[in-house]
Order: C-alpha cells, then sequence, then structure tokens
C-alpha cells in the first residue's frame, strides 16, 4: 500500500492554505509556505544524489526550519534521524555513523560539536540554520539557505505505507543507543489516534515546548496538530518567560509536557497573565503526582490535565486518559483504539487485574516500531510473539486502567529526558583514576530524578567530587551527566561480580 506521512501537510494545505501552522520568536508560516519551503528541501536533496531510504540527520531545536526539514525529507522518501542539539560530538558521531546519514542539519550556536561528530562519522556534510542577521557559516559547511534553493516545490514520493519514515534513537542499560525504526503508517495511526482522543480540532494552538527531535514533541504534538490543520507556537527551550509569554500572544489551547514542566508553571507568577484560552494539558514522561495535578487544575480554571504513557518504540501513545469525567489521577489511562496492553509475569503469563499482581507492560498493536535499525539481535530481545516487551512494571484494574510503578531497566527520567546509566558509567571508567562506577537515579522533586554516580577509586588514585563531575561534563550532554558523586571505599558486589544497584538505592 502506497502512503507517504507527507500527506498529513499536504491535505491540511488543501483544506486552509493561508492558516498558519507555526509561530515562532522570528516568524510566522502559513500550512501553503511550509508546504511550498518543504517541497523545495525534498527536490534539493534529490538533486544531491540522495535516493530513497537514505537518512538524513536533523539536530535542531523547535524551529520552524525542524518542519521544513522533517517533511521535505519525507516528501523525497528519505528517512528522518532527529538528533539531540544537546549531544556531544562523539555522541552525535556515534548515530551518525550507525544510521549512515548522508546529511546532517545543525544549529549554528551549537555546531561546533555537531562539525566533530560528522568528522568523527567519516565526513557528512552539514548545513547550518543560523539565527536571524546571521548569514556566516563555519568553513567546511553550508548555509541552511542552500537546501532551499530549488524551484522546484516538490511531489510527495510514493513511499510503501511499513517504510520507515523515522529512525529515532533509544537505548537501554546495556549498550549503545539504538534506532527504532517507525514506519509512514506507525506514525500515522498515532497522530491519528491520539488527536481524536486529546479532542484535537482545527481552531486548537499547540504550545511545543517539548523538544521536537524527542516521540512526544513528535508525534503526540507536531503531527497531531497537522494532521487536524491546528497552528504551533513554537518555543525552543522550556523556560518560564517565554512559555508565559507564547501561551499569553497566541492564545493557547493545549499544552503538552512532562511533569517537571507543570512543577514549574504551577509555581510561576501568572497573576497578570491571560490563560483563559489553554483547556487541556498533557502530560507524559513521567508519573505526574495528584497533588500536582489538583493544584494546577485549581490555579488555572478550565483546564484539566490527562495523562499518558508511550515509548520511542510505539511512536508515543500507548495509553491515554481522555477525559476530566473518565480519567482516573494515578493512572495513565486505558490502552488506545488498535492497540492491546498486557500485564504478565516472568513466565509470560497474564495476570489478573489488581495492585497486587504486578507484572512487566506488553504491547502490540499498529503502533509498534518495525524494529531496531540494522540490529536484529537488540529487536528479537524485546520483540516476542508480535508483543514488545517495555521493561515497565505496572499493572490493570478491573476497568482496563494502567497503572506504572517501577522499572524494570534501570533507566533514569530527568526532566522529561532519558538518561541510561551505562552510557554515562562507561565515561565514569574512562576516568584514570575510578576503578568501578554505578549511576543511579535519586527522586527529585523538581526534576522527577536525578543522576546520581557512586565510585571507587584505584589503590593510591586520587580524584575529588567536582572533577569527576565536570569530566562527565565535558563528554556527556547537559541532561546526562551526574550532579551528585559519591565516592565509596568498595562499591557492593554480589556473587557474581556484578555491581547490586539495589543496595546504593536503599
Amino acid at each position: 500500500m502506497t502512503f507517504n506521512l507527507a500527506s498529513i501537510l499536504r491535505e491540511s494545505r488543501y483544506a486552509s492554505p493561508g492558516k498558519p501552522l507555526c509561530h515562532s520568536q522570528d516568524a510566522t508560516l502559513t500550512y501553503e509556505q511550509v508546504d511550498q519551503d518543504s517541497g523545495r528541501v525534498a527536490a534539493t536533496l534529490l538533486a544531491l544524489g540522495l535516493e530513497r531510504g537514505d537518512r538524513v540527520a536533523v539536530q535542531l531545536p523547535n524551529l520552524p526550519e525542524f518542519l521544513l526539514c522533517y517533511f521535505g525529507i519525507l516528501k523525497a522518501g528519505l528517512v528522518m534521524v532527529p538528533l539531540n542539539p544537546l549531544l556531544k560530538g562523539r555522541e552525535i558521531g556515534y548515530q551518525l555513523r550507525d544510521s549512515g546519514a548522508k546529511l546532517l542539519v545543525a544549529y549554528g550556536p551549537l555546531a561546533a560539536e555537531a562539525i566533530a561528530g560528522a568528522a568523527e562519522a567519516g565526513g557528512t556534510e552539514v548545513y547550518v540554520v543560523n539565527p536571524p542577521g546571521n548569514d556566516q557559516v563555519p568553513a567546511g559547511t553550508h548555509p541552511f539557505a542552500e537546501l532551499l534553493s530549488s524551484t522546484d516545490t516538490g511531489d510527495i514520493a510514493p513511499t510503501e505505507a511499513d517504510d520507515t519514515a523515522v529512525v529515532l534513537y533509544t537505548s537501554g542499560t546495556t549498550g549503545k543507543p539504538k534506532g527504532a525504526e517507525l514506519t509512514h503508517f506507525q506514525l500515522y495511526m498515532n497522530c491519528t489516534v491520539s488527536g481524536a482522543l486529546f479532542g484535537v480540532l482545527p481552531d486548537d494552538v499547540s504550545l511545543a515546548v517539548l523538544p521536537l527531535f524527542h516521540v512526544f514533541g513528535l508525534s503526540s504534538v507536531l503531527n497531531v496538530i497537522v494532521r487536524f490543520g491546528g497552528t504551533l507556537a513554537l518555543v525552543p527551550r522550556f523556560e518560564i518567560t517565554p512559555v508565559l509569554d507564547a501561551m499569553e500572544k497566541h492564545r493557547c489551547t493545549i499544552f503538552s509536557g512532562v511533569p517537571t514542566m507543570y512543577f514549574a508553571l504551577l509555581h510561576a507568577d501568572t497573576a497578570e497573565r491571560d490563560l483563559s484560552t489553554l483547556r487541556v494539558g498533557c502530560s507524559g514522561g513521567a508519573a505526574m503526582p495528584g497533588e500536582v495535578i489538583r493544584a494546577f487544575e485549581a490555579k488555572f480554571p478550565g483546564v484539566v490535565i490527562l495523562e499518558g504513557y508511550g515509548l520511542s518504540e510505539t511512536a508515543s501513545t500507548v495509553t491515554f486518559n481522555i477525559s476530566a469525567d473518565q480519567r482516573r489521577v494515578g493512572s495513565v489511562g486505558k490502552a488506545v483504539w488498535g492497540v492491546e496492553v498486557r500485564v504478565i509475569d516472568d513466565a509470560g503469563q497474564r495476570l489478573p487485574p489488581g495492585p497486587e499482581h504486578v507484572g512487566e507492560f506488553v504491547i502490540r498493536g499498529h503502533t509498534m516500531m518495525a524494529g531496531y535499525w540494522r540490529n536484529p539481535e537488540a529487536t528479537a530481545e524485546v520483540v516476542r510473539d508480535g508483543w514488545f516487551h517495555t521493561g515497565d512494571l505496572g499493572y490493570a484494574d478491573e476497568d482496563g486502567y494502567f497503572y506504572i510503578v517501577d522499572r524494570k531497566k534501570d533507566l533514569v527520567i530527568r526532566g522529561g529526558f532519558n538518561v541510561y546509566p551505562r552510557e554515562i558509567e562507561e565515561v565514569l571508567y574512562a576516568h584514570p583514576a575510578i576503578a568501578e562506577a554505578a549511576v543511579i537515579g535519586r527522586a527529585d522533586e523538581r526534576l522527577g530524578e536525578e543522576v546520581v554516580a557512586y565510585i571507587a577509586l584505584k589503590a593510591g588514585a586520587h580524584a575529588d567530587e567536582r572533577e569527576v563531575i565536570e569530566f562527565c561534563r565535558d563528554r556527556l550532554a547537559p541532561y546526562k551527566y551526574p550532579r551528585e558523586v559519591r565516592i565509596l571505599s568498595a562499591l557492593p558486589i554480589g556473587p557474581t561480580g556484578k555491581i547490586l544497584k539495589k543496595e546504593l538505592r536503599t
């Protein structure tokens, strides 16, 4: 079956060509402008010699150029590889090499790391998006304007519905990041079902401060709004004043965020703000405390917070609380249309409802990834008999609402970002003074979890906490490096020689 996800843009353009698709600090682009300019990007990429299925990496904050790249890549029949702009050169280099990306679009103020990563990957071509007023790009790179140089506004390539549209890098605790292959059909179904559950209408304006390189922002914010013909208010990073300014100026009706964002808004001074158009808040990424939900809704009358659950491998939404009347505070909701969720024990048997029956969430349905990019072994570990094993532990109640209680993996979720201990531990072990290292998450009221490293030093070696933190800070993205380092004489070891992280958590 021929289908290209970029058709959501084309269809909404046909319906309302002059309607704003996105507002940013510097510009407003209509559906017609985004459709035409992304077509130019598509035509240029093909003129550069890229062929169907080739990967193009995009490392941008929430800017209009992200949308032009995204839909341009899709229209050309290529594969989008979104990268976090905060990654360091070594991290960028790995993801470029692993994906085989032929080209990287980077953000000017952060281009040094992107250039280093491109060089490490073997010389990936780099195109740079600069802030307005700055036309200079680093030597050896190209200005983004070159990707808009075609006079051809392009057609939409006839991809297959099960072709990969996006490779989104995620990870586990036992290895390097893995690229989840999200297909055109999978992403279409997720935004279509999610948007219907959210009750999105063409006159909705959604604040897009969740990073678009993340599955929550890409699938549940960008794709949903374009699919239903609404408008985005783009904010590059979460800072209270710009967020409130955008909410007020653009009369936002929808806010999607992680609990730390709601916590910050709850404690912000909004007395002089007119936020009366806000009607719904969608929350995911971590559990939202019930008291925060109640306090937020008291502060912003007319707003209801609805929680959901999803993963990179599922193109975002798997379960959702669909309304104020039907939600259950503390639950991540029911399985969305067309998706099955079960709770199983270690033997793979389905568990009955009730909080006394905690097991692993497994999922199947249209929302499941095609697999991990060129990694059949890793795919086979998590997809068994058609079910995706999430590694998340929880239970269901009698009415089909799901509750997450813990994570089977050692994943730390800091401020909504996934932080994988193994990656940090590898950096710690590169320090010449460190003999043993283990990283865990500590509960944090503001961020959900904070990253804590436990280390033991080599005999006769010396290092203090601040030195180790700075060592990690130079080698890891800002949201990853540990803010606390605890030095022990030795880390607790089990009979097989494995470090016992459970004892570090007590």
